[in-house]
């Protein structure tokens, strides 16, 4: 991760910008730049891995490199706790389903599950041998789910912090890991080139899917747990019957890696996000191509569906971030990070806000209600 000058320790502020509301843009690939962030969330002193809206919509909790994590006031921006347990940087963060319980994962090894209105630290979960990539909860809030650089994945038990079952089989490291939307399943993305469909309850392995030539970096269920997506270095996704591990259609057409994979909230399309600057948009039983993204002059850093589907959001080193009609392309607005490289976007699930964490050690806030589809 690159390293950018900190921040002074004292300066623990928040920064509330106020600008006038950009009108609705037009559709293509270019938009009239919108406004500043309505808030800026200062006080980290190291680049920033990530950041997430609560489900409620009220809190926001940052990952940084100064190794800690911070909860936000999502409304004012105010931090509300700070998060300093960890050893070394945090890598991930994520809220439970409930909103009241956060797990974060580290370059120490370890993930801790905190609570999401005290602060207070609940569970750390050691067992790891090397860094955590990534970190999730089950769509319950039961379990947990890390990635890790020594080649497994564990799932845990979300209450008691103890490991129910280590996914052993990779042999490079594991990028990504998620959760079937119910539970019961978990595929990993490995730098072995491969992905793992594997069984929560005792680890056993479903199904092994074989064929990117490149590491796999990114991997997704569709919501009714019947199809898998996968993304790697090799310039493709693919799409895989997630019973058998068989190959359903290759999702070919970009030009770089493709980092990211995500299927839209009702399964039919599904997003990739790559290295080439383009997100693209697929349907998720064929395969075909339905829209593509441009606009973004470096490498896209993250992308996600707003919760109906209806829009996508990005952001890039490019030092903009981006609302985009996901059904034709078109681009919505766009937003500038003040000169700083974004690292990742998340959007609030009521739809009205975007979340961006950027590398120099700040997290950008803006209400892009005004930016809808045509």
């Amino acid at each position: 991760m690159r390293v950018h000058p900190r921040w002074f320790a004292a300066a623990i502020t928040v920064a509330v910008c106020v600008w006038p509301l950009a009108a609705p843009a037009l559709a293509g690939t270019t938009a009239p730049e919108g406004p500043g962030p309505n808030l800026v969330l200062k006080g980290h002193t190291a680049d920033l891995a990530g950041a997430e809206f609560s489900p409620d919509g009220k809190l926001v909790v940052t990952a940084s490199s100064d190794h800690t994590a911070r909860i936000w006031d999502a409304a004012t921006g105010a931090v509300l706790s700070t998060l300093g347990g960890h050893d070394e940087g945090v890598r991930s963060v994520a809220f439970s389903p409930d909103s009241a319980r956060i797990v974060s994962a580290a370059r120490d090894g370890t993930a801790k599950i905190w609570d999401a209105q005290t602060g207070a630290l609940l569970k750390t979960l050691a067992g790891h041998g090397e860094m955590l990539e990534y970190a999730a909860f089950s769509d319950d809030g039961a379990k947990i789910v890390t990635a890790s650089r020594d080649d497994k994945a564990t799932v845990w038990d979300a209450t008691n912090g103890e490991a129910i079952a280590d996914l052993v089989g990779h042999t490079s490291p594991v990028m990504r890991a998620a959760f079937s939307h119910d539970g019961t399943r978990v595929i990993t993305a490995s730098a072995d080139r491969t992905a793992r469909i594997w069984n929560t309850a005792d680890g056993a392995l479903v199904a092994t899917l074989t064929g990117h030539t490149g590491m796999v970096l990114g991997a997704d269920f569709s919501p009714d747990g019947k199809v898998a997506a996968t993304a790697a270095s090799d310039k493709s996704a693919r799409l895989w019957n997630a019973q058998t591990g068989e190959l359903i259609a290759p999702l070919d057409g970009h030009a770089r890696a493709v980092t990211q994979v995500y299927f839209s909230p009702d399964g039919t399309r599904v997003l990739t996000a790559s290295q080439d600057k383009t997100v693209r948009i697929w349907d998720a039983k064929t395969g075909a191509q339905l829209a593509t993204m441009t606009g973004h002059t470096r490498a896209i850093a993250s992308a996600q569906f707003s919760a109906d589907g209806k829009r996508v959001v990005t952001t890039s080193h490019d030092k903009t971030a981006r609302v985009w009609d996901a059904a034709t392309g078109a681009l919505l607005a766009t937003l500038p990070t003040d000169g700083s490289e974004g690292q990742s976007i998340a959007i609030s699930r009521d739809g009205t806000h975007i979340v961006v964490a950027c590398y120099d050690g700040a997290a950008r806030i803006w209400d892009i209600s005004a930016y809808q589809p045509h």
